[in-house]
């Protein structure tokens, strides 16, 4: 008897798995994940043919756009990634035919986060957020779905919360934040560095130092005297008045619900820049302030 007939799937079903766990929330694109390898080539003496051959492999990032409602071991991963002690996770990315049943597994193993975005929010919009999540492996195996293994489909387990860009809460101590209308989308980043070792043809990965963005958030000019001075004292000014930086700020990321669903902290901030709206007379819209804000340290809480 011939073998049955390897009919082809959708891409659009499709999950993470971490340590085995694959109720992380809702994905809404994942990319990368391939392998490739160098081609080393040599030429000996006056020949000039060259000869080649395979170096070293190289495994892809994996680049995801996640629900922000997702596993708590997903979450407790991201917060040792703000300490920059995060452990290595194994996992899997997972598709599925249009019946949710395993079709194909990309198993990938020492799983680094190198790089989180959590998205901006903005009174004016009614779309959902989406987080982008880059992960950096060690190794990629592609192998066939598990007999039996099916996906998530949306009906099992918890539903997922929608967090929405339009309901969000900005804090900075000391300051009425309350009419602060946008905030710009941030990258938090860590260094990841390989490690080339003898026998061993792909290096390993360590975690490094994290970079912490700057925080960018707009209010009507109406009410940013309090940062344009605190600007003209601090980083305006030739000798500043007041050395201590804002101690804490945040931003809140709420449901359609108005309950607080996650919290940004940043800590020991400073206005670096205010950028009034450029003025036109075909305009009507209100007038904005730019304020950008650096800081020292960040971390997450899901609530």
């Amino acid at each position: 008897m011939s073998a049955p007939e390897k009919r082809s799937y959708a891409a659009a079903h499709f999950a993470l798995e971490l340590n085995g766990d694959s109720n992380n929330g809702v994905i809404k694109s994942i990319e990368g994940g391939g392998v490739k390898v160098e081609v080393m080539s040599y030429q000996q003496g006056g020949i000039y043919d060259r000869w080649k051959q395979l170096g070293k492999p190289k495994f892809e990032d994996l680049k995801l756009q996640m629900g922000m409602s997702v596993s708590p071991p997903y979450y407790a991963w991201l917060q040792e990634f703000f300490k920059g002690k995060q452990e290595r996770r194994d996992g899997a990315i997972v598709a599925g035919d249009f019946y949710y049943d395993e079709r194909a597994r990309r198993e990938f193993t020492f799983g680094l986060l190198s790089e989180i975005t959590f998205p901006g929010v903005d009174g004016t919009s009614k779309e959902a957020l989406y987080m982008g999540v880059t992960i950096s492996v060690e190794s990629i195996k592609f192998l066939p779905g598990k007999k039996g293994g099916r996906l998530p489909n949306g009906t099992d387990g918890t539903k997922a919360k929608l967090w929405k860009a339009d309901c969000f809460n900005f804090n900075l101590a000391g300051y009425d934040t309350g009419t602060v209308t946008k905030v710009d989308a941030m990258t938090i980043k860590q260094t990841i560095l390989e490690y080339h070792m003898g026998g061993s043809r792909a290096p390993t990965k360590t975690p490094s130092q994290v970079v912490f963005p700057n925080v960018v958030f707009y209010i009507p000019e109406s009410h940013a005297a309090p940062f344009i001075d605190r600007f003209m004292e601090q980083g305006g000014a030739v000798k500043p008045k007041d050395p201590a930086r804002i101690p804490d700020g945040s931003l809140e990321y709420c449901g359609s619900d108005g309950a607080v669903k996650g919290r940004l902290n940043f800590h020991n901030s400073e206005v670096v820049s205010v950028t009034p709206d450029k003025l036109d007379a075909t305009t009507d819209n209100i007038k904005m302030v730019k304020v950008e804000l650096q800081c020292e340290a960040m971390d997450f809480e899901y609530v």
